[in-house]
């Protein structure tokens, strides 16, 4: 599966549009991150618990957006998008969106 964050792949004529296809997870923070996160917060620096969790995240939501392309017979996806947004106060939900298309 080719993914791009452009509306084109290049080299690639789009032969059909398939539609809109996405995927998403949320996660929640885990209370010994949270501690490591509040010492950190203390004395600076990242916070790798959490990154890792959300890249985590981001590899879920991907994942997830491509089978539903290759569900729809897809063998690409272009213009794709990640976004984040707060669910509640200790969970963050991941969406990966964009157009499923056959490519030559």
């Amino acid at each position: 599966m080719m993914i791009a964050t452009t509306e084109f792949i290049p080299g690639k004529e789009v032969m059909e549009y398939k539609g809109f296809v996405k995927g998403n997870t949320i996660q929640a923070k885990h209370i010994g991150s949270d501690i490591m996160a509040g010492l950190k917060n203390i004395v600076g620096g990242e916070i790798k618990e959490y990154s890792s969790m959300m890249e985590k995240a981001r590899k879920v939501a991907i994942k997830r957006m491509v089978e539903e392309a290759e569900s729809l017979g897809a063998n690409a996806i272009i213009s794709v998008r990640l976004q984040t947004s707060s669910v509640m106060n200790s969970a963050s939900e991941i969406v990966a969106y964009g157009t499923a298309v056959v490519v030559e």
